[in-house]
């Protein structure tokens, strides 16, 4: 360790800091400047809790390594890391590093002694499925400390998660984990970290830097300023070109170099295809697209009964039940409006909150379902992929969850392709449709409004410190959330065909 190692109370860089500026110098002065700061949303938590969980484990996989705890403060962290690289006898988890003023805790660092000396290997752990392009700024941020603290580096490589694994007995993740080598990618990068830490430290000296939004908005992460930044800038068009689907920002950025911004603006000759010239007619006119003889024709082989099917999904990175995959999606509930040829509805639906595997119980209440009639879904390949993953796991299920699965037809193509309306803004999903035909319907007076608010309440209720009355409130919000998706389809039909 250096000199100023032993005079630093708490360094004011850290590779997430420098992979902020990376992304907006901005963003970066308002983490370290803003009075207000965002709450951390439930989401966030979810992901920052599942990141530790895969720490947790890459660690356990790993003999005899030792943890550099970061309490009581972080100097006692640094000197602990100076001992433990000293003897060399051991792999060490969150060793501390610092190199001007830039602190790095190393997830593994592991020796290696050879006739030709003491080497290290560094393995930045990621709960992805793959090394990801920002993670090589952060693992060569990692390099340019450690190494310019002395320590020889042999390797340094993002150890994440295999996505091919596969549970097949409980608690043995052995395999869960692969390597991608970059040593040779980051080499480079870190070479700039000097030129760029003191760029970092005079822009944060400064006065707030001015920098427009845009798609770094976003990417890797979304930014907690975003608004901010957007409230300081003038107001953009009110149908904006990159509102199109598929190929609307392209089209943005090749149009604003005639300064056209607008949809409504673009020129006859513009070369749209069906559908952006639609839109384009729907937001010039305000009028409502709607072909219902288009429909019709398009549902006219959809038999009775129909099956009005939604799942709701839960993927872990750490697979808990055998024969389940890191991120694989595993239906914990279902609903399914079941609608009559003289158009009675019956609801059918299933919840599983156990916390334990809940593909049995979702496959038998699914194998009750009609054995004919048309299945619909709204973007049906999900759906087709869930009964299809369930009949593999549940045998005793297979036939009458292979017949649900070839039964399966998708009702967003038919809405794409014969309504729209302006207030979309470009969006085919559900949520984008639903208000515009039918706003009493909307999700908002629901206490899960989305996918995301289901997974976060999964998790919650399958905890075993959820209370009753909790879990109670939890699966109210549940069931009503998916019921309303189902209804959601059968009316948004009903209304596009004109019934």
């Amino acid at each position: 360790m250096t000199e100023a190692s032993s005079q630093i109370r708490r360094p004011g860089l850290s590779k997430s800091r420098i992979s902020a500026f990376e992304q907006c110098p901005r963003r970066l002065w308002q983490q370290v400047h803003a009075r207000e700061r965002s709450e951390v949303d439930a989401s966030t938590q979810m992901s920052f809790a599942a990141g530790h969980a895969v720490g947790d484990l890459a660690c356990a996989q790993v003999e005899h390594g030792i943890m550099v705890e970061a309490e009581p403060d972080l100097q006692a962290a640094l000197a602990r890391t100076a001992e433990l690289v000293a003897a060399a006898d051991r792999p060490i988890f969150e060793a501390t590093f610092e190199h001007e003023g830039v602190l790095v805790r190393v997830d593994i660092l592991v020796p290696e002694r050879s006739a030709a000396g003491l080497v290290w290997h560094i393995y930045e752990v990621k709960s992805s499925g793959s090394a990801k392009p920002y993670h090589i700024g952060d693992l060569a941020t990692q390099y340019w400390v450690i190494a310019n603290c002395g320590v020889a580096i042999a390797s340094a490589s993002i150890r994440h998660i295999d996505t091919s694994f596969v549970l097949e007995s409980p608690g043995d993740y052995t395999g869960i984990f692969s390597d991608a080598s970059l040593l040779s990618d980051i080499s480079g990068i870190a070479a700039t970290r000097d030129a760029m830490v003191v760029e970092i430290r005079q822009m944060l000296a400064g006065e707030e830097p001015v920098c427009a939004t845009g798609k770094h908005c976003s990417s890797p992460f979304s930014c907690e300023f975003s608004g901010h930044c957007s409230s300081l800038e003038p107001a953009g068009p009110e149908w904006p070109i990159g509102e199109l689907p598929n190929t609307g920002a392209r089209l943005a950025e090749k149009w604003a170099d005639d300064d056209i911004f607008e949809i409504a603006e673009l020129p006859e000759d513009a070369g749209l295809n069906t559908l952006h010239t639609r839109i384009k007619d729907a937001v010039r006119t305000g009028e409502v697209y709607l072909d219902a003889e288009g429909v019709r024709k398009a549902t006219a082989e959809w038999a009775f009964p129909r099956i009005w099917l939604d799942f709701e999904t839960i993927g872990f990175a750490i697979p808990p039940w055998v024969g389940t995959t890191p991120y694989g999606q595993v239906p914990f509930q279902f609903s399914a409006h079941l609608e009559q040829a003289d158009g009675k509805l019956d609801q059918v639906e299933a919840l599983d909150l156990s916390g334990e595997d809940p593909r049995e119980a979702i496959a038998e209440a699914l194998a009750g379902l009609p054995g004919e009639g048309a299945v619909i879904a709204w973007n049906a390949g999900f759906e087709r992929r869930c009964l299809r993953l369930l009949a593999e796991a549940v045998p005793r299920h297979r036939d009458a969850l292979l017949s649900l699965a070839e039964r399966t037809v998708d009702l967003l193509p038919v809405a794409k392709n014969n309504y729209y309306h302006r207030d979309q803004r470009g969006s085919f999903s559900i949520k984008a449709v639903l208000p515009t035909l039918l706003p009493e319907l909307d999700y908002g007076d629901l206490q899960v409004a989305d996918g995301g608010d289901a997974q976060l309440a999964y998790i919650e209720a399958t905890d075993p410190d959820c209370s009753d009355e909790r879990r109670a409130e939890l699966t109210a919000g549940l069931i009503a959330y998916c019921e309303r998706d189902t209804l959601a389809m059968v009316e948004i039909y009903r209304k596009l065909a004109g019934g």
